[in-house]
Order: C-alpha cells, then sequence, then structure tokens
C-alpha cells in the first residue's frame, strides 16, 4: 500500500499529534528522494524500531555548491513512493520550498569543528545546508529517532553534533553503507554514470579495503595513501580531492589506526564525484 504524500506542514503535525495522543514512537527517514537500496535499508531499520515512520523528500537547495549539479539531481518522486509502497511507511512527507524556507526566512545551522575538514574543504556552505535543513525536519517531524546512513560518514557526524548542541530530543542512528554486487557505494550520483565508468568505480572500494587490511598489520598510512591514489588514477579517478584516515569521533588526521578510526575518500570519475569511507581496524600495539 502506498503511504499518502503531505506537502503541508500543519497536515503532517495533524497527524504526529494522532500519534503521539495514541503514545506510538515516530521516526523519519530524511532523503532527498531518487531512493535506492541504501535509503530501503534506513527504512526497514526504522520499521523495525518504530510505531510510525515519516520519509522526507526534499531536494535542499543550500547544500549545495555547484548549479549545475542542483540542477542534474535525479527527481523521481513517483518511483520513489512505488518503492516505499512494499514498506510499512506512514508518510511521505515532500515539503516544497515554501515549508521549509518560507518569505524572510534569515536562519542558519552552522556546526563548526567537525564540518570544517574534508567534504568542508571542498563544498563551501555544504554543512550549514545539511545542519539546517536537518534541524528543521527533525523539528518538523517530531521524531524520536531518525535514520542516516555510514556512507556519508561525515554527514552523519554533523548531524550528531548537531541535535546534541541543540539539545534536540531525537536519537541519531548510523546504519551500514549498502553496497552494489560490485562493491560500489549505493548513491544516486551513480546513475549519472556510464557503463564503463561504473565498472572503473567499482575498484575504488578494493583499494581501500587493502590499504585498511595494511593498516592494520602496522604499515604507516603516509606510502599506502601515495600507493593508493596511484592506483585509483590508473583505474580513472580523476581530481581525488581526499584519501584520508581519520578517527571517527572528531575526525582528525591520523597516521596509525591507534583508535576507532575511518577511511574516507572522494574523487572524480566521468565527471561525478563519488564519496565512500571504511572503517579501519584498530592497531593493537
Amino acid at each position: 500500500m502506498t503511504a499518502p504524500i503531505l506537502r503541508n506542514l500543519n497536515e503532517l503535525r495533524a497527524k504526529h499529534a494522532s500519534w503521539i495522543r495514541a503514545a506510538e514512537s515516530v521516526a523519519v527517514v530524511p532523503t532527498m528522494g531518487a531512493l535506492h537500496a541504501g535509503h530501503l535499508s534506513l527504512v526497514e531499520a526504522a520499521c523495525a524500531d518504530c510505531d510510525r515512520v515519516i520519509v522526507t523528500i526534499f531536494v535542499n537547495p543550500r547544500q549545495f555548491n555547484n548549479a549545475a549539479d542542483l540542477a542534474n539531481y535525479p527527481r523521481t518522486e513517483h518511483q520513489d513512493a512505488e518503492k516505499l509502497a512494499g514498506h510499512n511507511v506512514d508518510v511521505i512527507y515532500v515539503p516544497d520550498g515554501s515549508q521549509i524556507y518560507p518569505d524572510g526566512y534569515a536562519t542558519n545551522v552552522s556546526v563548526s569543528g567537525v564540518s570544517d575538514v574534508l567534504e568542508g574543504e571542498f563544498r563551501a556552505g555544504h554543512f550549514d545546508g545539511v545542519a539546517t535543513v536537518v534541524a528543521k525536519l527533525f523539528l518538523q517531524t517530531g521524531a524520536h529517532r531518525a535514520y542516516f546512513g555510514q556512507k556519508d560518514f561525515q554527514q552523519l557526524m554533523v548531524v550528531k553534533r548537531m541535535a546534541r548542541d541543540l539539545d534536540i530530543p531525537i536519537k541519531v542512528i548510523g546504519c551500514p553503507t549498502v553496497r552494489e554486487p560490485s562493491g560500489l557505494a549505493m548513491s544516486s550520483r551513480n546513475l549519472r554514470l556510464s557503463a564503463e565508468g561504473l565498472d572503473r568505480a567499482a575498484g575504488l572500494y578494493p583499494v581501500m579495503q587493502q590499504v585498511a587490511a595494511r593498516l592494520a598489520g602496522g604499515e604507516g598510512f603516509g606510502p599506502l595513501a601515495d600507493e593508493a591514489r596511484s592506483k585509483l588514477e590508473a583505474l580513472g579517478f580523476t581530481d581525488i580531492e581526499y584519501f584520508d584516515l581519520r578517527c571517527e569521533d572528531r575526525l582528525q588526521l591520523l597516521q596509525t589506526p591507534t583508535r576507532p578510526a575511518r577511511l574516507l575518500v572522494a574523487a572524480w570519475m566521468d565527471g561525478i564525484r563519488l564519496i565512500d569511507n571504511i572503517e579501519v581496524p584498530v592497531l593493537n600495539n
């Protein structure tokens, strides 16, 4: 059964009020649409944990720092609703711009520190846009729990910090990255890759796995990173913006994984910017 699509905040709040009166728990899965199996895994986790589930679809202009990227972002609302029909979703919230940024809107949410590195260095203002829209969606939906994929690991850290700092009463849950059979992390951007680009991009994950395994074996990160960059360039990746080893909590640079760490990468293939990350086993001295 297809969940109702609500576009008006007052309608959403009326639904929410009835759930709260019934003492039901509410989950939200914020998305920008173009749903794939990764998104649906978040929906499944939300349905397993909570009585009611809201999936939001909003292509947020404030988190794009490239006008062409915003214009080309896939908008597939009808197909998204069909994909959600097989899940226990109660509401699909698809607000128009005026429900999120009404006339005269003048507030920005900025999370310093964890947002300044990696994506923050290459996408100016991106995380301000993310933090602002997610704060709005948390408050509009009144959800008790929110579900995000670990593929966008830095985004997950920014959202957790934002909710904690603003005392928003919600638990932010990070769910494992869902991958194609080839190992490529699922992303809406993959739709824009050529068939050859998809094949070449699949080489990213094995390179990252090899580096993580060698780090766990005690090798230093510097030489491994140089070797990995060369392998990615041979695969056809261009503009490798970062290939970093960073601690999980504050995203500070590491040379050895002496504490919980992530290997994070951003690189271009076929003119499409791809990101990925994997957990690195802690090195036991």
